[in-house]
């Protein structure tokens, strides 16, 4: 099988690596509207060679995107414009509800697939790219009643061969679920390096006294805009409820320490050790 994969960073990068590997594809076309990353992406082995949009259309039979959520929009009618028989168009996005609206009455709706791998890194571009990233993670399909048989059938076996589990969901799910266990974490992160950045005017000092507790929680920070700007703006009614939420919680331990109640403060991280049974 030839895969063709749009956008060769740290998500379409890995993926790239880990279809080859896993002998889901024979042949890997990369596509990237930025030249340097598409002769890195070569050079690293990711790809087998660089291409454009329509000779990979042309020639592959599974089209990859993998591409920040705004870019996947404004591209995504016009690629399933020029779907070929037999080929299946997959996204793997990390916001689902404004895409899946967009190509709701396209005729060739059965041959688009909505994924989002739920893994990745802080870093971005080709070297980002990791082998084995996807191993033991979770694959979200979305809608995949509107999708062809045979479509899912192929992103199924794909998400099979790559050790991943597989959860269903319809694009309004998927965009709440996410806002809750991943975007909140990143827009914290973002935040969370500001006030350090902000507060601590020697930033010398910072890198002498982190240790792993404030690089775990600060190193999603890392992340990069062009990636994360587009999922909070789509996402965006998700994002601000859950933030409303986290405010609220950080507001209340504000004012237990202003009040000195350290007994209900105890009890407030009690009740949050509960995680504990949830993430093991």
């Amino acid at each position: 099988m030839i895969a063709a994969v749009v956008g060769v960073g740290l998500i379409g990068g890995s993926l790239a690596l880990s279809l080859k590997e896993r002998g889901v594809a024979n042949w890997i076309i990369g596509v990237d509207n930025n030249t340097g990353n598409l002769a890195k992406a070569q050079e690293l082995g990711i790809i087998d060679e660089g291409s454009t949009l329509e000779d990979a259309m042309d020639r592959s039979n599974l089209v990859v995107l993998a591409i920040p959520v705004d870019a996947t929009l404004g591209a995504v009618t016009g690629i399933l414009d020029k779907v070929k028989d037999g080929q299946v168009i997959m996204d793997v996005g990390s916001t689902k509800h404004k895409l899946l609206q967009l190509v709701a009455g396209h005729p060739n709706r059965g041959r688009f697939v909505a994924a989002h791998p739920m893994a990745g890194t802080e870093y971005s571009g080709p070297e980002a790219a990791v082998k084995g990233l996807f191993t033991g993670k979770t694959m979200v399909l979305c809608d995949v009643k509107n999708s062809d048989e045979d479509a899912v059938e192929m992103v199924e076996a794909m998400v099979d061969k790559l050790n991943m589990r597989t959860v269903y969901m319809n694009g309004e799910e998927h965009d709440l679920h996410t806002a809750y266990v991943s975007h909140i974490s990143h827009i914290t992160s973002f935040a969370l390096a500001l006030t350090v950045l902000k507060k601590e005017k020697e930033q010398g000092r910072i890198f002498e006294l982190a240790s792993g507790g404030f690089e775990s929680t600060v190193r999603l920070a890392k992340s990069s805009p062009d990636m994360w700007v587009p999922i909070f703006k789509h996402n965006r009614n998700n994002v601000l409820d859950v933030l409303d939420e986290h405010i609220r919680q950080l507001e209340q331990m504000k004012e237990l320490l202003q009040s000195e109640d350290y007994e209900t403060f105890y009890k407030l991280i009690q009740k949050s050790n509960k995680i504990r049974k949830i993430l093991k």
